[in-house]
């Protein structure tokens, strides 16, 4: 037997698909934060990340009779990934010149879905650093293996859910994701000393 959220969420699809739009919206409250964390992870970008969350919103409202059973999650990340690497695939036909685009965002631009305000004064601004450098690595990799790093390990996708959102087989998706972590990971090593004592890493095997 579904849960209760389950069983409104598959309600509201159901009214969606009937051109409910106050049903969608509240499909959309539900994943908004989700869909946007995914995209600023990816394009590491507030105002790209916000294009690409809208442009799959509307996508997935214009394809919703095209969901099946199974998780609306991965379906709908589905969809915001292919809006992000529309955003790749045109960064790349027109690099930008400006290092802002390339390195992290400033304290002013971290998205609001990322502050806890039950936090105090110090450990929010340890960790807004945190997340920042933090994303910093993340926007270093390359974009196959930044973007399944995304998807597993800040999203939780599974390994069949991640080969289906980037259209790619399962052995590639390990061995992206693989790549990704190693590469993370002694990204973060070579620059420990910047990062703040209780969260640097051990550089023993992973």
């Amino acid at each position: 037997m579904s849960d209760p959220q389950t069983r409104l969420e598959r309600e509201l699809i159901q009214s969606a698909r009937r051109g409910d739009l106050h049903a969608f919206n509240r499909l959309v409250e539900s994943y908004q934060d989700m869909a946007y964390h995914t995209a600023y992870r990816i394009l590491n970008d507030p105002e790209a990340a916000a294009d690409a969350t809208q442009e799959a919103f509307i996508s997935a409202y214009r394809h919703l009779n095209e969901f099946r059973d199974g998780s609306f999650k991965a379906w709908l990340l589905r969809i915001v990934t292919n809006a992000c690497y529309d955003i790749l695939r045109a960064r790349q036909r027109h690099p930008s010149e400006s290092i802002d685009d390339l390195l992290g965002a400033d304290e002013e631009r971290e998205p609001p879905d990322f502050i806890d305000h039950r936090e105090g004064p110090e450990e929010r601004a340890v960790r807004a650093e945190l997340n920042r450098f933090l994303q910093e690595g993340i926007a270093a990799l390359p974009d196959d293996q930044r973007v399944v790093l995304v998807l597993a390990d800040v999203q939780g996708l599974s390994y069949e859910e991640i080969a289906s959102a980037t259209r790619t087989n399962l052995g590639t998706v390990k061995s992206r994701l693989n790549r990704a972590r190693l590469r993370l990971r002694d990204w973060l090593l070579e620059r420990q000393e910047l990062l703040p004592e209780r969260y640097r890493l051990d550089s023993g095997p992973l």
